[in-house]
């Protein structure tokens, strides 16, 4: 499904979010880098927005790429050399993750950690692969907020942002799935006690009246 989007899915990414996509993988980045980590690991890349903002924020810093759909991780690629930025992208799957115990001092993933199969066993493999003192950042879409608002987003999220988001893309299951996959996904305080259970020091803050939220989880030690 993922690679079915690929072509449209950062064009769409603007659309959908009336562009506030990005202004949400700026605060990612800034709580991601706050430490001045030497290396970073960006999960469910995708495209690679994400690790080539973390790349073009630190520059010093190596930065990895890692998703599970080969299409998406070919257009990272592809951005990457246009931009010039040395950032390596490997296929991985996030629960089973290919690198030793501590190999990095932050670890991101931004709207890819509710399509994890196992939110328990993804935090676990973050915290192991984090070095101590390291820090998670996750950027995810809550369930959607109470009040007027919320209303009013619920039935943006679940009409008609479908139907734009299968005419652009050429898919309709994708952007079917995508308001079902939040409407499951975990409220932010639920998360938050997830992520302490990994064994993580946890805080969130919610973006735009609720409408994204980002977890940071910082892992013990110097």
């Amino acid at each position: 499904m993922f690679s079915e989007i690929a072509p449209r899915y950062d064009l769409l990414n603007r659309l959908l979010s009336f562009g506030q996509d990005q202004a949400w993988r700026r605060r990612a980045v800034e709580l991601a880098l706050e430490k001045g980590p030497r290396r970073v690991l960006d999960l469910a890349t995708g495209t690679g927005d994400l690790a080539l903002a973390l790349k073009r924020a630190r520059p010093e810093a190596e930065v990895v790429g890692a998703d599970f759909a080969p299409a998406m991780l070919a257009l990272a690629r592809r951005k990457a050399e246009r931009l010039g930025l040395e950032v390596a992208f490997l296929e991985a799957d996030a629960l089973a993750l290919p690198f030793p115990d501590g190999s990095f001092q932050a670890i991101t993933v931004a709207f890819g950690f509710r399509n994890f199969a196992d939110y328990e066993k993804a935090l676990w493999e973050m915290h192991r692969v984090l070095s101590p003192g390291g820090r998670a950042v996750i950027l995810e879409f809550p369930p959607p907020p109470g009040g007027a608002f919320g209303l009013l987003y619920r039935a943006y999220f679940k009409g008609l942002l479908p139907l734009l988001g299968g005419l652009v893309s050429g898919s309709f299951r994708a952007y079917r799935y995508l308001p079902a996959s939040v409407e499951r996904f975990p409220a932010p305080l639920a998360l938050e006690e997830m992520m302490r259970r990994a064994g993580f020091q946890a805080r969130h803050e919610r973006l735009t009246l609720g409408v994204a939220a980002i977890h940071v989880g910082d892992k013990p030690g110097q």
